[in-house]
């Protein structure tokens, strides 16, 4: 039986290339990277490098880039650091964001009395830009806004320069979390005002455990771990040299392959719509019409008892796919980020997060179509 994997928006494979990598450094570069002698100066070169690598990618200084263990750590890091330390009195953000940034600020209104205000959700799963833009004049409270690039559910993408240039024009902190989108579109944050952003190695075909934070310069943010000074003394702990190095070449070969593989991944994506209208003119995409360009959300005109066994029925069939985010898969509740836009009704339907990585085929699609016409 051969295993289709359409969950690329959940985690990623490790491209060989970076395995091979990774291991080259655990085998000859075990030195601790704090240490002054030269088996760790030269892990420690190997650390400076990766950063410099990474930081070149979007076009800002190495010194803007601090390794985290993932997207959470980086999210909950910034977002805590922005109350406590920076002031910020006031979060805008919405109910789609991953819950790495929705629980978190839950847990600072809690904690702090930040008060959270939430954009409304337009019937395309957009935000509402006017209403935003009406936020943002009110300047009495410090304001940091928190949105994410590409929604990781439905694919929805935000217009990064518009929201970056409103929250400048409004003296408003900019968070964004783009552990959807890094490795899978440019961003050029010398060009975009952008105060944060997050990303995972996992991804983008590196490895787990691994990720990173860019602080624009002028936002001094303080650690909420403490120990050593490793990362400048954001981040204490030694650096997993081998992962930090896995996760630059994952991110600078996903960049450099970027235009080949997003036309190969946009063209699947769009065969598989094709395939499921045939057999189901009824379904619906959720979302607006447009979406990232590896990610499909799917309304299936099923009744509720046979949406009860279709992951089952598929998992059996050696299909990975998801209802939603990997982190609330398990969940039976519906989906917190389409309920936001669709009707009681739909609800009821089942979804399917469809989401695409170079590795797959027009014939994944067809396995799956195979095994959907049986359900």
């Amino acid at each position: 039986m051969k295993h289709v994997y359409l969950d690329n928006a959940a985690t990623t494979s490790v491209r060989p290339e970076v395995i091979e990598e990774m291991i080259n450094v655990l085998r000859n570069d075990y030195g601790n990277p704090s240490s002054t002698y030269a088996i760790g100066r030269h892990a420690k070169a190997l650390v400076e490098n990766a950063r410099k690598i990474i930081a070149k990618q979007f076009n800002v200084s190495s010194s803007e880039i601090i390794f985290t263990s993932c997207g959470t750590e980086g999210n909950n890091w910034i977002l805590r650091s922005a109350v406590k330390d920076l002031g910020i009195k006031r979060i805008i953000t919405t109910k789609l964001e991953h819950h790495a940034v929705l629980n978190t600020v839950k847990q600072l209104n809690a904690e702090f009395g930040v008060e959270l205000v939430f954009l409304d959700i337009l019937p395309t799963s957009e935000i509402d830009y006017a209403q935003l833009e009406e936020l943002l004049k009110d300047e009495s409270k410090p304001t940091l806004v928190t949105l994410m690039h590409v929604n990781n559910e439905v694919g929805t993408e935000l217009d990064l320069k518009r929201v970056a240039s409103l929250c400048e024009a409004h003296s408003a902190l900019f968070h964004c979390d783009t552990v959807q989108s890094i490795g899978k579109t440019r961003i050029d944050l010398a060009e975009t005002p952008i105060d944060f952003i997050v990303a995972s190695a996992h991804k983008f075909h590196g490895p787990k455990g691994i990720g990173f934070a860019f602080i624009r310069k002028k936002n001094v943010l303080k650690p909420v771990m403490f120990g050593g000074e490793q990362e400048k003394g954001l981040r204490a702990g030694t650096e997993g040299v081998h992962q930090v190095v896995g996760m630059a070449k994952a991110l600078e070969m996903a960049y450099d392959l970027l235009e080949e593989e997003k036309a190969h991944i946009s063209s699947i994506k769009e065969y598989c719509k094709d395939r499921l209208l045939e057999v189901y003119p009824d379904v619906c995409f959720n979302g607006n019409n447009v979406g990232f360009y590896n990610i499909l959300n799917v309304l299936l005109p099923l009744s509720e008892e046979k949406a009860a066994m279709m992951l089952f029925q598929l998992d059996m069939k050696g299909i990975a796919v998801s209802r939603g985010s990997a982190c609330q898969s398990g969940s039976q509740k519906p989906s917190h980020v389409l309920s936001q836009f669709l009707c009681a009704e739909d609800l009821k339907k089942p979804s399917l997060r469809l989401s695409f990585g170079h590795e797959n085929t027009k014939e994944d699609i067809d396995i799956l179509i195979d095994v959907l016409k049986t359900i």
